[in-house]
């Protein structure tokens, strides 16, 4: 089956085109290429290969189209594309071959274009949340003061306010988004080792070079690479499931709000039913619960790929590219559907 995120129709319910393109081959290989081209440029400017060469091959990468069919076959063969890509740039820069990739490896190209990626989701994410933050508040304002029946341990326990549920949805946003601007720092670095992370084939130049290419790219500058200390990306990916958790605990809430017989909540919209015409089923809600499901299983995957042998691993790095994007658009989708579902509310509070 194709990718629920991709798929024909189930995207329709579980798509977000904005983060759907964030993570594209396209975009993944247009970072890529921005490492080689940066990497390229630093090379000439800390003096390795002439400047005035590194210059003429940065604009020769820079209008490269890469053959496509052929880095399929390359991570085929390889495990990854780099390979075949490095391949073709050096074939493109001819006799100037040495300003191509020389003292990089595969996975600092990777890794690179992987944080290139959230940034751009990490800025999304930021919008998305604020973007709730002031659904919910504006919910609070409406229906606040509305009584409802508190309930603990899905038993009628005392009476609460609207207010009192909204700010348990609420609150934690604001969590979120400071979570958010703490780690970035700690994930938008740029990667940079070499054939066993120590940028040994740099020599002296390594430094410069690190440095050239975390202000090119506008990524931060770490000490030595991360090939092996993959802490970041497990907490990014930490940071999503918490998102969605917050997130799917309003659709469970809302789930059970507009039950019939409960009704303390009123939705404009929803899913209808084959069978039961009568019925209005909380589609989007449903979809928070099952997005934060998705992503809290997922998890486990990510703290399983912290374990990387040694200096490198295939194993566990490759286990990242199959659960990470999947994480993000799932999260992305999660806060899409929760601000459609803050924007279909037209009664909260007891019924008369």
């Amino acid at each position: 089956m194709t990718d629920v995120f991709e798929h024909p129709w189930l995207s329709g319910l579980l798509g977000d085109e904005t983060a759907q393109e964030i993570f594209s081959a396209e975009r993944q290989l247009a970072h890529m290429m921005a490492f080689e081209v940066a990497y390229t440029r630093a090379l000439g400017a800390a003096g390795i290969v002439p400047a005035e060469t590194a210059e003429t091959v940065a604009e020769q990468l820079r209008g490269f189209q890469p053959d496509i069919a052929d880095l399929k076959i390359g991570t085929g063969r390889d495990g990854l594309p780099v390979p075949a890509l490095v391949k073709q740039l050096k074939a493109l820069a001819g006799d100037n071959a040495k300003a191509v990739h020389s003292g990089a490896t595969s996975q600092d190209v990777i890794d690179t274009a992987t944080v290139l990626c959230l940034q751009s989701f990490s800025g999304l994410l930021d919008e998305q949340l604020a973007t709730l933050a002031g659904g919910l508040a504006q919910l609070i304002e409406q229906f606040g003061d509305q009584p409802m029946m508190g309930r603990t341990r899905m038993q009628a326990a005392v009476p609460i306010t609207v207010a009192d549920r909204v700010q348990t949805w609420m609150l934690p946003i604001a969590e979120h988004r400071t979570r958010l601007a703490q780690i970035r720092p700690r994930v938008e670095c740029l990667q940079l080792g070499g054939a066993a992370g120590n940028r040994a084939a740099l020599g002296e130049n390594a430094t410069a070079v690190a440095a050239f290419m975390a202000d090119e790219l506008g990524l931060g500058n770490p000490p030595r690479a991360w090939h092996a200390m993959r802490d970041g990306i497990a907490e990014y990916a930490g940071l999503l499931s918490l998102i969605t958790g917050t997130v799917g605990k309003m659709g469970q809430d809302v789930c059970l709000m507009a039950q019939q017989g409960i009704g303390e909540i009123g939705i404009d919209g929803g899913g209808g039913s084959s069978a039961m015409p009568h019925k209005q089923n909380p589609v989007l809600a449903e979809l928070l619960v099952t997005l934060a499901r998705f992503n809290a299983t997922q998890l486990s995957g990510m703290h399983d790929a912290l374990i990387h042998e040694q200096e490198r691993s295939g194993a566990s790095w490759t286990l990242e590219w199959m659960i990470l994007p999947q994480m993000a658009k799932a999260t992305a989708r999660s806060l899409s559907a929760a601000n459609a579902l803050s924007g279909q509310v037209i009664r909260m509070g007891t019924p008369d």
